[in-house]
């Protein structure tokens, strides 16, 4: 797919992997909508790029559809949709307090897994009944986001695990149904990342974590993931698939 002039999605678009891809795609000349419940990061973005910022709480049906119709108004029918948004709290199943509360596993299933289904759902319906953009019959394309805890969880990860899996999971069937329509389905399953969270945390852990990777030894960046957006979109033999970025590594247990 030519990404110039087509309107483009992105959750979590505020910070982080998010918004250098928006930055990305902006600069391919895409029409990007930054979507976050952070409406005031979005803003900035937004401003960056000559897009739109809206604000979005992607678990929650009402929130997502009124985004998407006020993207529809201003921008039209999306034909790329990247789902970035997601939270990465670490809680043990026992901890010292006894039990992890139900709510907390809750929550990160609430946005890392329905929020993405969410997002998807309604960017599948709108570009489903969109003209044909190439010879293949392309109608649009949908990456979302993993993690190599989807493969390799840590200790305290049993939520967060379980979000990003249902992302691996889903993306193979929905790929499948949704090939009647000409919409690809992608998902990125990034390692560790030099994300704003990342960044806060002391130079030691953050030396640490760089040295464990096998190559190349260190994070990785937030323009190796807009990068990888971008191959994606691109390339249209791309679908169905789970791509790791992660320099290689493989986390141990703990």
């Amino acid at each position: 797919m030519q990404i110039k002039n087509q309107t483009a999605i992105i959750t979590g678009g505020g910070s982080g992997m998010g918004a250098e891809t928006a930055r990305y795609l902006a600069s391919m000349g895409a029409k990007v909508a930054v979507l976050d419940i952070n409406l005031k990061n979005a803003e900035q973005v937004a401003r960056e790029i000559n897009g739109i910022a809206i604000e979005c709480n992607v678990s929650d049906e009402e929130s997502a559809s009124a985004a998407f119709h006020k993207i529809k108004d201003i921008y039209g029918v999306p034909r790329v949709c990247v789902n970035c948004a997601g939270i990465a709290p670490g809680k043990r199943v026992v901890g010292r307090e006894g039990a992890m509360p139900l709510e907390d596993f809750r929550k990160v299933i609430d946005i890392n897994l329905i929020g993405t289904f969410n997002i998807l759902r309604l960017a599948a319906a709108e570009m489903s009944v969109a003209d044909l953009l190439n010879e293949d019959g392309e109608r649009g394309v949908i990456i979302n986001t993993a993690s190599v805890a989807a493969f390799d969880g840590q200790i305290g990860q049993a939520a967060y695990s379980a979000s990003k899996g249902g992302v691996v999971g889903m993306t193979l069937p929905i790929a499948r149904e949704l090939a009647q329509f000409g919409i690809r389905v992608m998902t990125i399953a990034p390692g560790i990342m030099e994300t704003p969270m990342m960044s806060g945390m002391p130079q030691p852990v953050q030396e640490s974590l760089a040295a464990a990777m096998p190559f190349p030894k260190r994070l990785g960046k937030a323009n190796e993931y807009a990068k990888l957006v971008l191959h994606i979109i691109d390339n249209v033999y791309l679908n169905g698939e789970v791509i790791r970025l992660d320099a290689a590594i493989r986390m141990p247990p703990k």
